[in-house]
């Protein structure tokens, strides 16, 4: 419930914000909210804005829905390690030290997130603590420094920007063609019941044919993590964390999370999936 309430929440905020800014330039440029250029301006502002505003606040909201705890100051051997283990990780890949931190959960799992490579987090589930050996744990820890060093959050956060872009163009677009065919000029404002309902029902359409789009792009990337944990710490570690993933519990991360998790959950349909198989990429790292 804590999980759903900050989702909405943070969402509300998202649009309000966005409304408002996309009231002013609207006035400001003289455009109808029914023309070309005016549809174009709204799919841009909540394609693109949505999208980077979310990249903006992933840390905190990373934090606030997993309960995820930054570690500033190692309490024991095993958060020693963490931090020494990410710092050489950071440090070998080019990038600045990430925060670290752990989350209470019983999978096997861990995340990146972050609007930038100098600016990011690596997390842990205490589930992969206990479940992993240190060597897996470490290969588990490289991936997610690959994603990061890799650019991954930005470049997945350009990507969802120009489908939802697309997504919402494209909806307006035609429900406005369908709204004039039925109530021909009757309804000039775009204010229908027929125009609402449309435009509804292509961005659910359109938005789970952009989906796939994004999540064949996860996947890309997901081979291009392990490839990258493989030069910092070996394939074989890579290869054997990979093959502990297969005892997994249910992945719990949401979003951009399980996007950049190590392992993502089970039984969705392959298209819409984040990851690829884990055998899949336990092959493609043998070869």
């Amino acid at each position: 419930m804590k999980r759903i309430f900050l989702f909405l929440l943070t969402n509300l905020a998202v649009m309000l914000v966005l409304g408002v800014v996309l009231s002013i330039i609207m006035s400001v440029l003289g455009l109808s909210h029914r023309s070309l250029g005016g549809i174009l301006l709204i799919a841009s502002v909540f394609g693109f804005g949505g999208s980077f505003i979310s990249l903006f606040m992933s840390k905190w909201i990373a934090k606030k829905s997993t309960g995820a705890q930054v570690i500033t100051q190692p309490r024991n051997e095993t958060e020693h390690w963490l931090v020494q283990t990410v710092s050489a990780q950071a440090q070998k890949a080019g990038i600045k030290m990430p925060e670290v931190a752990i989350y209470d959960s019983p999978e096997m799992n861990a995340f990146a997130t972050g609007p930038s490579k100098n600016n990011s987090l690596v997390a842990v589930s205490t589930g992969l603590l206990h479940n992993m050996s240190q060597d897996q744990a470490e290969a588990v820890l490289a991936h997610e420094v690959s994603h990061v060093a890799n650019g991954d959050m930005v470049t997945l956060t350009l990507i969802q920007g120009v489908v939802n872009t697309f997504v919402i163009f494209a909806a307006k677009v035609l429900a406005g063609i369908v709204d004039n065919f039925l109530n021909g000029d009757e309804e000039e404002g775009g204010g229908s019941w027929s125009y609402f309902l449309f435009d509804m029902l292509f961005q659910v359409l359109f938005g789970v044919l952009a989906s796939i789009v994004v999540a064949s792009y996860s996947r890309k990337r997901e081979f291009a993590a392990d490839s990258g944990a493989a030069k910092l710490v070996g394939a074989d570690k890579m290869r054997s964390a990979l093959e502990r993933l297969k005892q997994n519990h249910p992945s719990q991360l949401q979003g951009s999370m399980m996007a950049f998790g190590i392992a993502s959950g089970k039984g969705m349909a392959e298209l819409f999936s984040s990851h690829p198989p884990l055998d899949a990429r336990i092959d493609a790292l043998r070869k």
